[in-house]
Order: structure tokens, then sequence, then C-alpha cells
């Protein structure tokens, strides 16, 4: 296994360890932006800090010096992706920048996406890229754990015999008017419709309309807020088809449903630097115009 490049530079394999590595305050934002969304590319962590530290080159270099302390870590998943070594790292916690967290107070009960690697890093990457443009416009990020404290409910809404769990939770406060928003990706993996008991766009759609008939939210989670569902696809093609079957619902139903699209191949690094592309680009519906989430 290589170890080195030919200038002697660490691989995605190993780096050469390094004691008395320091944590700054720019790294512990990096540490709970990491432990609040998931794994996050360095051009995310970036963007994150770019208001005080503008220069990346250091800090990617900063971001390797914390690999070589035991702070952060390369997940393997990433490797497993076409010319992976063109591609951002990318990082989340090791159990000792965890511990820093902890020790400073930092720590939240975060809800982190679960299922498949490239799913979660995918939401992840939206819910990360909201939450620093949201930051910027002076508008408060909410994340899932501090909507599921107001009632100490679970992720999972139950429905009949049934539950409907989002792939990511969270609000926007801004300035006092608040928006709810359940997030929802599709990597192109999910059927249209299904005969079994798994998860399907119709499934989800059929289950998104009793959850806001019955105002199910609201008694769950204790939002006194509106939800509204975002959705995004890898392609438009799927995007397209998603909107098509939302026609045929009750304007209530089909106007919540906000879809979004990556327009760009993952090999050209698309879902690496996805910024505030969620934030302030419109979201389009079955019914009515394009809206965004950077106004309350």
């Amino acid at each position: 296994m290589q170890t080195t490049n030919t200038l002697g530079r660490a691989t995605f394999h190993h780096i050469a360890p390094q004691r008395g590595v320091r944590v700054t305050n720019r790294e512990v934002r990096w540490f709970k932006h990491i432990a609040r969304h998931g794994p996050q590319s360095s051009l995310s962590l970036c963007e994150l800090t770019h208001d005080t530290h503008r220069c990346k080159d250091t800090a990617l270099r900063q971001m390797q010096k914390l690999r070589a302390g035991g702070y952060l870590m390369l997940p393997r998943q990433q490797r497993a992706t076409e010319r992976a070594e063109f591609n951002p790292y990318i990082y989340d916690l090791t159990r000792k920048a965890k511990d820093h967290l902890v020790d400073l107070g930092e720590d939240e009960p975060t809800v982190r996406p679960t299922g498949h690697w490239w799913h979660g890093y995918t939401v992840s990457q939206v819910t990360g890229g909201i939450d620093i443009a949201a930051a910027r416009a002076g508008v408060r990020y909410i994340p899932a754990h501090e909507i599921l404290a107001i009632k100490c409910a679970e992720l999972a809404i139950p429905i009949g015999r049934s539950k409907l769990i989002p792939d990511q939770l969270f609000a926007l406060d801004y300035g006092g008017a608040f928006r709810a928003f359940a997030l929802e990706v599709d990597r192109g993996t999910e059927p249209k419709t299904s005969p079994a008991n798994r998860k399907s766009w119709a499934r989800s759609i059929d289950q998104y309309r009793k959850v806001f008939e019955d105002q199910l939210y609201k008694s769950h989670y204790g939002l006194n807020a509106n939800l509204l569902v975002l959705w995004v696809f890898n392609t438009r093609s799927r995007q397209a088809r998603f909107l098509e079957m939302l026609q045929g619902l009750p304007d209530t139903a089909a106007s919540a449903f906000l879809t979004a699209s990556l327009w760009e191949s993952e090999e050209t690094g698309a879902i690496h630097r996805m910024g505030p592309i969620f934030f302030y680009n419109p979201w389009l519906r079955s019914i009515g115009g394009p809206v965004t989430i950077a106004n309350g």
C-alpha cells in the first residue's frame, strides 16, 4: 500500500502521526459543523470559516494537520467513486475530536443522517450548505435535535401502522418568523412506486399528504410553524417525473413540496461545493411559481 506520493506527501491511505496539534477556534467551528450535519467536504469547511480565514490553501493544510493529530478522519467510502483522486477530501470526526467538543462544553445531541453512506453525505452537504448561507444572511438555522426536544419526540412520525422518517429535519428563524423543513434526498435509487412495504415516491407522497392534512407534524413535533418538504434529486429528469406525480394532490399539499436537483454530475464535484445554492436558488413546485427559502 502506498503511504506517500512521489513528493513524500500524505495520501488518502496514510499520513504520518503528529503530536501536539493545537485546536484553534476555527477548527472548533469545523468540528461543530461536522458533528451537527455529518461528513463534510474540505470545500464546505473552507466556506464555513471564509469569513475569518480567507486562504483556502492554509485551511486545507490545517485539515491535514488535524488528520495527522488524530482529530479528523477520511471515511473510506469516498474512494469508491470514479476518479476519486480528483475530488476534495471528505472529513469526519474521530473520537478524539468528539471528546474535545465535550471538554469544551460544545457538544450537541445531534441527529445525523443514517443509512447508505453516500446518501447520508448528500443530506449532510445540503443541510450544511443551508446552515452556512443562512448564518451569513442573519437567519438562524435550528437543527433537528432542538426541534425534537420540544416534546422529546422521535424523528419518525407515526401514521397509522407505519412511520414517516424524513432524511433530515430543521427549521429557520427569520428574526421571529419560522419555517420548518423536512428534507428528502433521492440519489436515483428510489422507485416511483413499489408493491413492497419500502420507501418509494408514491408511498412518501401519500404519507406526507396525510401529515399535512392532519397536521401531524404539529402534534408530533410540537411545531407552530408550517412544514415544507425539500426534495433534492440527482438529475433534472427525475425531478420532472416527481413533479408530474404531484399532479392531482390538493393545492395545500402540492404547494408544500419544493424540489431541486444537482444539475452537475458528481464527477465534476457539484456535491462537494453546494455552498449557498439551496438557500438562495429557487425551488420548483408543481403548483405556483418557484420559491426560495431565503425569505421568511
